[in-house]
């Protein structure tokens, strides 16, 4: 049985270049489990006074996106730093 495919899987070898793609894919891995925490928390609900329509819910999604890079930017939750350490050992075992 084949190993499964990893990160960097037919992708170029270089070590400045592996270790960009796997600090960003950590901090992407981050910032979304960042978004649905907050979605999940529901502490960005409108107030009653807006309509609650379509477009509302459309541009929410774009707030809790937005505040969630901005929290993994700003902040040191430490697991963007966890996925990149198993990212980095996995690909120096390839």
């Amino acid at each position: 049985m084949e190993p499964a495919p990893t990160v960097l899987h037919g992708l170029n070898r270089d070590p400045n270049h592996t270790d960009i793609r796997l600090r960003k894919a950590a901090k992407d891995l981050e910032t979304s489990f960042l978004a649905e925490m907050l979605k999940s928390a529901k502490i960005l609900k409108m107030p009653d006074g807006f309509s609650g329509g379509a477009g509302e819910a459309h541009f929410q999604s774009y707030l809790v996106q937005g505040l969630a890079e901005a929290l993994s930017a700003q902040s040191r939750f430490g697991l963007a730093d966890v996925v990149y350490s198993a990212l980095k050992k996995r690909a120096l075992n390839d």
